[in-house]
């Protein structure tokens, strides 16, 4: 039974599958063959793209991981003086809810989720380990996504939603792949919040030349999801403090607080600066697990360039934001204080569960609401997302 009962239905927009050793491979073709594989060093398997050991995921088999809500209190009121390993407390074998669908359903049951967006958790590591042969991008992402659609379908029941990835190098390839993924029921995709790999270097996915790729969203009605990702933001930072990769577990100081919330920014700004927000009005794009503290600093930069250059823009940038974006915030944040720069009808919840940097218990999310209406509430605990994935009986629009 749920930890407690709500008047309404609960649509997680953050919740994580765990892929096993084949999910890049079982179905690469022939001449790609090889390009990711698993070693074992010192006893622990590790993934190797293209020949190169990555320590990205530290666990990539998700064998055995880290209980979900590990860093629940940590995140709400920092370490206490434990260490790392205390913090994450004793990992757990993975389970069947893990890996398949029908018993995540059973565990949605179990924690009173209605709904879920469904991410994977590995494939975050492709694009940018990838980035200098867009075409190899584009056939290992199908790949993920053709096992994808084999183990959890894209639309489990109308109750679990998994988000195939969209890679955008090649933008008449990122079309066909966008076909190929409506036709199977996919009802959101997955984008990279990054810069566009490309044959001639990266550009941001703004430009006019990404339209086509937007433009079919729209028409297909369906949102664009845009998760924490590795975004290649380590390259910039490599020139202050030197590394091989970047590795999210495993931050540094530095690392922590200089790449702060830059590549959601970045990505805000290239859909606003360039264009693409208003060139293309109606389309929907959900920002998961990238927090929400850095939208006033994002509106605050709008605004300014939108005082002093407002001839590059067809309309004030803000309210493309507005309209546009949707916020899953981090239910450690200010929700009053989003809810004034964006509306509770921009606002959603997710819980990142399994993951331990998550919440154990995901309806606990509405203790962190308190003060807002019920209405509110309701909407940000799963009308939004109902009216955007056309399910349910949503809660009607503010």
């Amino acid at each position: 039974m749920p930890s407690r009962s709500l008047p309404f239905s609960v649509f997680d927009a953050d919740n994580h599958f765990y892929e096993p050793e084949d999910a890049l491979t079982k179905f690469l073709p022939d001449n790609r063959k090889g390009v990711i594989d698993y070693v074992t060093i010192e006893g622990r398997k590790k993934i190797r793209v293209r020949g190169v050991v990555s320590d990205y995921i530290p666990n990539p088999t998700f064998e055995v991981v880290a209980q979900p809500g590990a860093q629940e209190e940590y995140f709400r009121n920092g370490s206490g003086g434990k260490s790392y390993r205390e913090v994450m407390g004793e990992p757990m074998k993975a389970i069947p809810a893990f890996r398949e669908p029908a018993p995540r359903l059973e565990v949605m049951n179990e924690l009173g989720l209605d709904y879920s967006l469904m991410f994977p958790t590995l494939a975050s590591l492709v694009e940018e380990r990838m980035k200098d042969d867009p075409e190899l991008i584009h056939d290992v992402i199908h790949a993920l996504n053709r096992w994808m659609y084999e183990t959890w379908s894209f639309n489990y029941e109308d109750r679990i939603f998994a988000t195939p990835v969209i890679t955008l190098p090649i933008v008449d390839r990122a079309l066909e792949e966008l076909e190929w993924v409506l036709e199977r029921g996919a009802r959101t995709v997955l984008v990279r919040p990054a810069p566009v790999p490309g044959f001639k270097g990266t550009r941001s996915f703004g430009l006019e030349e990404f339209d086509p790729f937007w433009q079919a969203c729209v028409k297909a009605d369906i949102p664009v999801s845009m998760h924490a990702s590795d975004s290649g933001y380590a390259e910039f930072l490599n020139v202050w403090e030197p590394a091989d990769e970047y590795l999210p577990f495993k931050p540094t100081a530095f690392r922590l607080a200089a790449m702060g919330k830059r590549p959601i920014e970045d990505a805000m700004f290239a859909l606003t600066c360039h264009g693409a927000l208003s060139r293309n009005p109606d389309i929907r794009i959900l920002s998961i697990e990238n927090g929400a503290d850095w939208v006033p600093h994002v509106f605050h930069q709008l605004h300014d360039v939108y005082s002093k250059m407002p001839h590059v823009f067809s309309e004030d940038p803000v309210e493309a934001f507005k309209r546009c974006v949707y916020i899953s915030p981090f239910w450690e944040e200010n929700f009053a204080d989003l809810a004034r720069l964006v509306g509770t009808d921009r606002v959603v919840f997710g819980s990142d569960w399994p993951h331990p940097e998550g919440l154990k218990d995901p309806i606990t999310f509405i203790d962190d609401l308190k003060g807002l209406p019920e209405e509110d509430i309701a909407r940000i605990m799963g009308g939004n997302m109902m009216q955007l994935m056309k399910v349910g009986s949503a809660v009607p629009a503010a």
